[in-house]
């Protein structure tokens, strides 16, 4: 059955005065309930699921104009504007969503929803299992991010959306871009990759597994069963929290925000907080693990870990990039040592040796993998030039 968005038009849309004007204003998540089974890539089959999503902008009578957002290890389906007026910041790639935005509200209906295994409101561990009545916890299945594609169609055909005009992504979420063009080439018009990669290296793979590790050896995570001990795996979530985020910003930029100050005038020699770096990394740990769920930060890092399109293919990724039949846009920046610049290219080669139209840029900024989420002049400038030439493409009006 198809659910038709309630969206309000644009020439509608109210935004209170206490909101930017290039806000989409007050947003409320919506969810789809499915009862087809779905088989995933490990071999189990969810039953049931719900999505939880959130839409922005008008669908046009054509179906045309959707743009679907693919979120990262840590987002969710809240990618724009404010759930209520007391929200303290918009949604997490606000810089990039709404009117006169690279993704144009005012011409695209976007979708963003927060994946299988996430705990936004997505099924996933701290979701009820209905075979057994208790959270599914660590028994949720293995998930991937072909299933999370499988899974974004059945959202599409529940939303009467034949073909996305683009499918969009940063880190994780470029992966998923990437499995969107090859699962559904007809249902994908154009597919932009942002600080993302066709599969882990080592040292990425590495540094999940001490995340990982991290939390399942902090005493209270129970072997993942930590909800019905009444308590969480802060500790371990934590220190993966902190060691992740030091991967997602470069040295330049540690160096600027931090340098070596100090939070007093001098060393108290001990183990206390004396650096603002530290105090920062512990606020950011804090912060993250009493906002997400630690099963949850397990199930992500190992779809990350798995993704390897061209593994099927006996590593030949040009090979594995033949199913694709829309254009590219390939986004990388000068300091991302977590997703670097070479990853892109590789990238980019395959579709090139692959004869896919790609369109490429390195972006010189000093944020490091974190980039992705930032509004930078010259991302801003490339990002809202292709999607520009999406709408002209599709005769959906603006700018020309």
């Amino acid at each position: 059955m198809t659910q038709t968005p309630t969206q309000r038009p644009d020439a509608d849309r109210v935004i209170p005065d206490e909101l930017p004007g290039d806000s989409v204003g007050l947003v409320t998540p919506q969810t789809a309930h499915f009862d087809d089974p779905l088989a995933l890539a490990c071999g189990k089959t969810l039953p049931a699921y719900d999505l939880v999503y959130e839409t922005y902008g008008t669908l046009n009578a054509e179906r045309s104009n959707a743009v679907l957002i693919c979120h990262a290890l840590s987002g969710h389906h809240h990618a724009a504007g404010f759930h209520s007026l007391d929200e303290r910041k918009p949604g997490w790639w606000d810089a990039h969503i709404g009117p006169g935005k690279s993704i144009d509200t005012d011409r695209f209906f976007v979708v963003s929803l927060n994946n299988l295994g996430g705990c936004h409101g997505s099924t996933g561990p701290i979701s009820l299992n209905p075979d057994t009545g208790r959270q599914w916890g660590p028994d949720f299945p293995m998930v991937t991010v072909a299933d999370w594609v499988h899974s974004q169609a059945r959202l599409a055909d529940r939303l009467g959306i034949e073909r996305f005009a683009a499918v969009i992504g940063g880190s994780l979420g470029g992966m998923q871009v990437l499995q969107w063009a090859l699962a559904y080439p007809q249902r994908i018009a154009n597919a932009v990759v942002i600080a993302a990669t066709p599969k882990l290296s080592a040292q990425n793979i590495a540094f999940n597994e001490v995340a990982r590790q991290a939390i399942r050896s902090d005493p209270d995570f129970h072997a993942g069963w930590y909800y019905e001990h009444d308590t969480l795996p802060r500790r371990g979530l934590k220190l993966a929290r902190m060691v992740g985020h030091i991967t997602y910003l470069s040295a330049d930029a540690m160096g600027t925000k931090f340098g070596r100050d100090l939070r007093a005038d001098d060393f108290n020699f001990g183990y206390d907080v004396e650096f603002q770096v530290e105090s920062y990394l512990r606020y950011q740990g804090d912060t993250f693990s009493n906002s997400f769920d630690a099963n949850t930060y397990l199930l992500m890092t190992k779809a990350l870990d798995y993704f390897d399109p061209a593994a099927t293919h006996g590593g030949d990724l040009a090979r594995a990039l033949a199913p694709a039949d829309c254009p590219f846009l390939v986004v990388s920046f000068s300091t991302d040592w977590r997703f670097p610049p070479s990853r892109s290219k590789e990238l980019v080669n395959a579709l090139v040796h692959a004869d896919k139209a790609v369109s490429f840029v390195n972006i010189d900024s000093p944020h490091g993998h974190d980039a992705f989420l930032m509004p930078q002049p010259r991302y801003q400038a490339v990002f809202a030039g292709f999607m520009s030439r999406v709408a002209r493409d599709l005769n959906l009006g603006g700018p020309s």
